[in-house]
């Protein structure tokens, strides 16, 4: 099934049920409110939910509505936490290859993560809000899952287990800020401000036979100011699986329902063509594209997002359908958006020049 979270003016929103289609969309009232109350009796509730799930999809749903992508929030706006990994180490590479360090063997062994904020997400078509296009804005494309309770020492295989619900992310990063913060040996702050989510959370059965050994293998498209700059594949190269990142926090504490996990930067190898290194896929963050120019080029060449750049993150089903609607969001100063030029100043080109290279290659140096 399918779940999403409209916006009703309070924090966690009103639960409903969305078509398979993505079309329309039913509200799951008389079952649960809230997701997060789905989430703490799933055993009971999730049931409800899908035969009114199937119900909608029949057409015997009696209180069905167009389904409105630009009403959700989040599917669960508040969470309890927050986990991002870095699973995908191709990025890993490619960040210290930029810099010519190497990647540590203890890497390969145990995952990278870091614990995000969590009490402020975005829905899919929210702005990004940011006090300086200085600060080095980019997204990344991710994957996240939504988990039940599991167990502290859980093994990757029982953490599997515990997955509900699937989603995507943009992680957004703020990367002329990391260096500072990762300087004083406590890691991301201040430089990950509120990731934004997909329209609807998906159960397993949706993902189909792409769910393989706790990984999507399904293509996530990402578009920058409407171009195409990732079609990367999500499922054979994420070298920690979910099962293993959950199980990697429950080390050493319980996971608790409404736990979210996502899997870091989408990142696909690159492959010689001509004597030359080349990514044909495409990236999940700006960074790594800076990161491939400094390999290739010996500097990086491509700006981080501006105040009115756009960012555009999908991923479709074996059907060729949207599988979790987009991810279709603008860069926004905090002041707002800019009133419309008048005409004599539309096409002026005045303050554009000399902005490239204006991050610091440092600031490219994240490795989620």
């Amino acid at each position: 099934m399918k779940l999403a979270t409209l916006k009703d003016g309070s924090r966690d929103g009103q639960l409903v049920v969305v078509s398979r289609d993505l079309t329309l969309a039913h509200y799951a009232t008389g079952i649960a409110s809230r997701l997060q109350q789905v989430l703490d009796d799933w055993g009971f509730m999730s049931p409800q939910l899908q035969d009114l799930y199937d119900a909608l999809n029949n057409g015997r749903a009696r209180h069905s509505f167009p389904f409105d992508p630009s009403m959700c929030m989040a599917p669960l706006p508040r969470a309890y936490q927050w986990a991002d990994g870095s699973a995908y180490l191709n990025h890993v590479e490619l960040v210290r290859k930029a810099r010519n360090a190497e990647v540590p063997e203890s890497f390969y062994q145990d995952p990278l993560m870091y614990q995000g904020g969590s009490d402020d997400f975005l829905g899919p078509t929210d702005d990004i809000v940011v006090p300086s296009e200085a600060m080095g804005i980019d997204f990344e494309a991710e994957i996240a899952v939504v988990t039940g309770d599991v167990k502290m020492g859980a093994t990757p295989d029982q953490a599997l287990d515990g997955i509900r619900l699937v989603m995507l992310a943009n992680d957004v990063s703020l990367r002329n800020l990391i260096p500072a913060e990762l300087a004083k040996g406590f890691g991301f702050f201040q430089s990950k401000p509120a990731t934004a989510f997909s329209p609807v959370a998906v159960t397993l059965d949706e993902i189909g036979e792409a769910w393989q050994n706790g990984r999507v293998h399904l293509t996530l498209q990402s578009s920058w100011n409407g171009r195409k700059v990732g079609m990367c594949d999500a499922g054979p190269e994420m070298t920690f699986h979910f099962g293993q990142l959950i199980a990697h926090i429950a080390k050493t504490r319980n996971v608790r329902a409404g736990s979210i996990v996502g899997s870091g930067t989408v990142s696909n190898k690159g492959v010689e063509k001509n004597g030359r290194m080349d990514w044909p896929k495409g990236y999940s963050c700006i960074a790594e594209k800076r990161c491939i120019e400094t390999i290739q080029g010996g500097e990086p060449v491509t700006e981080f997002m501006k105040f009115g750049d756009t960012i555009r993150i999908e991923m479709k089903g074996l059907d060729g359908r949207s599988l979790f609607g987009a991810i279709d969001q603008e860069v926004v100063s905090v002041a707002g958006r800019p009133k419309v030029a008048p005409v004599s100043l539309v096409n002026s080109q005045d303050g554009q020049a000399g902005q490239a290279g204006q991050a610091d290659q440092a600031g490219d140096a994240a490795e989620d």
